[in-house]
């Protein structure tokens, strides 16, 4: 089917106590990984790019590979723009064929952040493009940007509802406790700070730096509101340590389609597990 914005499958998410896995794809072979994960689950699934995946590939090259799987698709595909900062990135992304974008400007004064969405929100709305949002500051590294503990900044549950009663976004990403990349001590998660959000705002929630995070964190934050889940280290490590992994038991294979091969099945049993986890399985 036709790749779809956001909107239909966060809010159906929310409502039904579930949550829609969110994976952060890098090339053909993970994009594959992961449609193939939704497909076999029939679940709606979100693949995100980072902004500089987009600049790597390029965007008209990304948008075709996703777009050619999607159409063969049968469940909800969407994609989606993760923390970018550039307005001409995302302006690039929409003209493309993205779905949904992020415009992250969570180190802005609050002003200025508001100011900014709504511009992305003016881009967005002609195209049928969802939009998401960021308050607080999460900690750890995304996209070569770092935040470090001490700097990370909790989202103000009373500035959340005002941000979210003056720009029309579809999905808030508050800074709760959690980080980007990987863990370095047991993460803190302000549980009470993501149910006074979801109290007073009724747009679904986005929870960062879910690699790392345990069965029962997991639960709790999609209880409480959290209907879409971000994964990005866990494929990095599993893109790269697949290789690693069938070359030390085969060293002497060079085969690429075998090494492809197995990169494939390891990710996409990745994307299972954490789909299920999530209880998106059978939503599609």
């Amino acid at each position: 089917m036709p790749l779809q914005n956001m909107n239909t499958m966060l809010r159906q998410a929310r409502e039904g106590g579930y949550a829609v896995g969110a994976f952060n794809i890098l090339d053909l072979n993970s994009t594959r990984a992961v449609i193939g994960a939704a497909v076999e689950l029939k679940a709606p699934v979100i693949l995100q790019t980072s902004a500089k995946t987009v600049v790597f590939w390029g965007a008209s090259v990304l948008a075709r590979w996703v777009e050619s799987l999607a159409a063969e698709c049968p469940v909800p595909v969407a994609l989606h723009l993760d923390h970018c900062k550039d307005l001409e990135l995302i302006r690039q992304c929409i003209q493309s064929g993205w779905t949904s974008v992020m415009i992250d400007a969570s180190s802005r004064p609050f002003e200025e952040n508001l100011s900014l969405t709504h511009r992305v929100v003016e881009m967005a709305r002609p195209a049928g493009v969802s939009v998401e949002a960021e308050l607080g500051e999460i900690g750890g590294v995304e996209d070569d940007n770092s935040v470090a503990d001490d700097q990370a900044r909790l989202a103000d549950p009373g500035k959340a509802q005002l941000f979210c009663a003056q720009v029309q976004i579809d999905c808030l990403a508050p800074a709760i406790g959690t980080a980007h990349g990987i863990y370095k001590g047991e993460p803190r998660i302000a549980f009470d700070r993501i149910a006074e959000i979801s109290r007073r705002i009724e747009i679904p929630l986005a929870l960062h730096g879910g690699t790392g995070l345990s069965e029962e964190v997991f639960k709790k934050c999609i209880r409480l509101g959290c209907a879409k889940v971000n994964i990005s280290t866990q494929l990095k490590h599993t893109f790269i340590d697949s290789f690693i992994a069938y070359h030390a038991s085969n060293p002497d294979q060079y085969e690429p389609l075998k090494v492809l091969g197995c990169q494939y099945e390891r990710l996409k049993q990745d994307a299972k597990t954490l789909i299920e986890l999530f209880g998106g399985a059978e939503r599609g």
